[in-house]
């Protein structure tokens, strides 16, 4: 019998029916997209409420059960697998928008709400939400992973962009951190200390975040250049003239090949940015010029843009979808995708060293980046029944991580470090890392909330 069960049973008989222990829902909630082998929990709850959370919780805590938060599992780095077992809490039946308050340019949401769902619920309003890491994440996931994407160049990260949580702790209470006001000068940011926080000290169960009004006018634009290290000049002189560009992706020759081939398109087979524009409708204009003229000055291609919804929606389909293309590129290998975040003047060394690195070792990744804010991912494709492969693409990504730390940068800028980082913490941040250590011993002295993740506890 296992450990748990006290805490299975008690819950079982709680929740009834939401609490799933078949093996298909366990299944489901023990997979992740990246290389790390299936985990199954113990038990699926499925609460419907703040109070049944902290029920859960309560029940959990008196048993010393480990609780793993889940919202829709997109996460890279196997943040939501049990790795000591236990149960996993799927915040899927919260996710309502409680209230959008367009005078504050506030949404008050539960964590289980998805951003696309979010931003359909307030086209009437002339509001969005902006942040977009890509994936149809939930806003709650969001939150725990600290996440950010194409949009963050401009309006920032998760942390930027959440004004208020309510937050369940590992002994059951419910707290609220931060408020409506747009700043505070009282006490610890505790908001802002959830935010990130992968789900080991807290389970979010509601945010109220920052909107923006829908801009006057939108264009995209897409260019290529002959190589990389041309695109990436191209992002620091319009990062470094202070042109506010709402998209700045780069997309390397190989990743183009393969949207080509997905999306039905008909890129130059080589380096692309892909860029987007908001503002009124001269703005929107005059920033399109100045890229044009600072792509032409490092030997940028044609240069096209569009303010046409189609064609802006074509392009950012084909970037959210570059991963499946890859994937269709290479049908019987799993991805691998790993990001690093340098100092803007350090991304053109970082990705070409990393570059030169995988064809030394005749290894196919894909390069593409939120290029405006120093970040930039690489997905290496490998074969799961092949144990020398990984080896190698995991040496490969953990030299890129060592790579990112010498130039003065972050292992992670939004994939976030759950079980595949840890062995990097010390590394970036030194001694600050036992600070996090007690930080979590003081919010979770029994280590049941997501236990394993983020922050080394030896």
């Amino acid at each position: 019998m296992s450990k748990n069960a006290s805490a299975i049973n008690e819950i079982q008989a709680f929740l009834g029916e939401r609490l799933n222990t078949s093996a298909a829902v366990r299944a489901l909630h023990g997979q992740n997209e990246a290389h790390y082998p299936e985990m199954p929990p113990e038990a699926v709850a499925f609460p419907n409420s703040t109070a049944e959370v902290s029920e859960i919780v309560k029940i959990c805590a008196k048993h010393r059960c480990p609780i793993i938060p889940w919202g829709t599992g997109t996460s890279l780095e196997g943040h939501a697998l049990p790795v000591q077992g236990g149960i996993t809490v799927s915040l899927q039946n919260m996710s309502a928008v409680l209230e959008v308050l367009p005078e504050d340019l506030l949404a008050v949401v539960q964590p289980g709400l998805t951003r696309e769902a979010l931003n359909k619920d307030l086209r009437a309003t002339g509001l969005f939400f902006p942040v977009d890491p890509g994936a149809n994440a939930s806003l709650g996931g969001m939150a725990a992973t600290r996440a950010s994407g194409t949009t963050a160049v401009r309006y920032g990260t998760m942390k930027e962009n959440i004004r208020a949580l309510e937050v369940v702790l590992a002994d059951g209470r419910i707290i609220r951190t931060g408020s409506r006001a747009k700043k505070s000068s009282t006490g610890y940011d505790l908001t802002k200390l959830f935010v990130g926080s992968e789900g080991t000290l807290g389970i979010i169960t509601e945010m109220t975040l920052e909107l923006q009004g829908q801009p006057e006018a939108i264009a995209a634009a897409v260019c290529d250049f002959d190589d990389i290290e041309s695109a990436i000049n191209t992002v620091i002189m319009a990062v470094q003239m202070g042109v506010p560009i709402a998209r700045m992706e780069l997309v390397d020759g190989l990743s183009i090949k393969a949207i080509n081939a997905y999306s039905k398109l008909s890129y130059p087979e080589k380096p692309h940015l892909f860029m987007e524009f908001h503002g009124s409708e001269v703005a929107v204009k005059d920033q399109s010029e100045t890229m044009r003229e600072i792509s032409a000055d490092f030997q940028g291609g044609d240069f096209q843009w569009s303010t046409r919804s189609e064609e802006r929606n074509a392009l950012w389909a084909a970037r959210h979808n570059a991963y499946y293309a890859m994937k269709a590129l290479y049908p019987n290998k799993r991805g691998m995708a790993t990001d690093v975040c340098v100092p803007i003047s350090k991304l053109a060394q970082a990705i070409t060293e990393t570059i030169a690195d995988l064809d030394a070792h005749g290894v196919s990744g894909m390069i593409i980046g939120h290029a405006g804010d120093g970040n930039y991912h690489s997905t290496l494709f490998v074969d799961p029944d092949q144990p020398d492969e990984l080896a190698l693409h995991l040496k490969l990504a953990h030299r890129m991580a060592e790579r990112g730390l010498a130039l003065g940068g972050t292992v992670s800028g939004e994939h976030g470090i759950g079980v595949g980082k840890q062995k990097f913490m010390a590394a970036e941040h030194g001694d600050a890392v036992s600070v996090m250590a007690d930080i979590k011993r003081s919010f979770d002295p029994d280590n049941i909330m997501n236990p394993g993740k983020l922050v080394p506890m030896n």
